[in-house]
């Protein structure tokens, strides 16, 4: 993995993930290189650092983008908001939940993020009460299959736009749902919806709205996740049974196990102020407490009920999920018709956590399985 910052992981991370997700070198470098000595201070010291050299790219962006609207250049001015927001929002990503400013410049987020878009559209889906702010790619004209697609503990719909992993699905007729779950993006932040062990209940909330899509298949409806989604979506497809097919890109399968490995200084972290970032996620104030519940966070005695053609992806090198995981999440899948698990290498890319140090690989990989899986599905209904 490309490391800009020696020794230091969780900026590492950042920097990988904003550069192969439409993120310029030069660009990063210029907002990276006065920040070095800040990050020889560990993880979490300096990240306020961070977000005033990337918030200084993202306004020299919006400068330009606002001139190029000027000047009569949507094209110009959307590309160069889609990086603004990319910039910003790893730079939020990095803050401390109580940071003061934190909210505010997640607001600026969503405002930058809506100037980028051409073709996907915001969406709100009914969940208990209130919604889940999602982002909606529509592929082509009639009835489409669909993904649902979830982040992880820190990731928001944002990075999922980024990504442009919907972009790959369209290119292959595909349409795709992404959703701030309860315990990321918007939903936690805006609405203070915290994360919860039983996912199905947010894919039964997905797949109501997406019934009422007359541009859907509703037969043909899967699910995908990464990182902390490798435990979300399995979990949901194992009790939500109008899914078609399940992808765990990042096998996640005991993260209550991790959370003691975390304890003990055992593999790395993905985000600054962990501690306090996972009690804010799950909606815990005490450590002990939050330890004591997160083991309940596990797919043992779980995805044996996935019925469904079910895809594990993982990188051979990911320092934050054990490899071993993904070998569970795929032995213990019995009842599905068709898995397969999908190691990704260090010779070939993609072997960190997620695929985050090539995540295109990653990316078109799963498309084709799900575009295939999507295919075999409807010749044999």
């Amino acid at each position: 993995m490309f490391e800009y910052f020696p020794g230091n992981y969780v900026w590492n991370l950042g920097v990988v993930a904003t550069l192969n997700s439409g993120g310029l070198i030069d660009e990063v470098d210029r907002a990276c290189r006065p920040i070095k000595e800040a990050a020889q201070r560990g993880e979490d010291a300096g990240t306020a650092d961070f977000l005033r050299a990337w918030t200084a790219l993202t306004d020299q962006l919006v400068t330009q983008a606002e001139e190029a609207e000027k000047n009569g250049h949507p094209r110009t001015a959307k590309q160069l908001y889609a990086r603004a927001t990319n910039y910003l929002c790893q730079a939020e990503r990095m803050q401390s939940a109580s940071a003061p400013d934190r909210l505010d410049t997640y607001r600026r987020v969503l405002a930058l993020q809506e100037k980028a878009f051409e073709t996907v559209t915001r969406v709100e889906i009914p969940y208990e009460g209130t919604t889940l702010p999602a982002y909606f790619s529509r592929a082509g004209t009639g009835r489409a299959p669909v993904v649902i697609m979830w982040n992880g503990l820190d990731s928001t719909k944002e990075h999922m736009y980024s990504s442009r992993h919907w972009e790959e699905l369209a290119a292959r007729g595909i349409s795709c749902l992404m959703v701030d779950c309860p315990g990321s993006g918007e939903a936690l932040r805006l609405q203070g919806l915290t994360a919860r062990v039983d996912t199905e209940a947010w894919a039964a909330a997905c797949v109501d709205y997406l019934e009422t899509r007359a541009d859907v298949d509703p037969a043909r409806i899967g699910l995908v996740g990464w990182s902390l989604g490798g435990y979300y979506a399995p979990r949901a497809a194992a009790f939500e049974k109008r899914l078609a097919l399940v992808v765990a890109w990042g096998a996640n399968h005991d993260w209550g196990a991790v959370q003691r490995r975390r304890l003990q200084r055992e593999g790395e972290r993905p985000v600054p102020h962990y501690w306090e970032h996972v009690r804010w996620v799950w909606g815990h104030e005490n450590l002990d407490e939050f330890i004591g519940f997160a083991a309940a966070v596990n797919l043992d005695g779980v995805v044996e009920r996935i019925t469904v053609p079910f895809l594990v992806c993982h990188g051979e090198n990911d320092r934050q999920i054990p490899l071993e995981y993904a070998h569970r999440s795929y032995d213990q899948a019995t009842a599905s018709p068709d898995r397969r698990l999908r190691i990704f290498t260090a010779e070939e890319g993609g072997a960190e956590h997620i695929g985050l140090d090539h995540l295109s690989h990653v990316s078109t990989f799963i498309a084709g399985w799900v575009a295939d899986a999507f295919r075999a599905g409807r010749a044999l209904s």
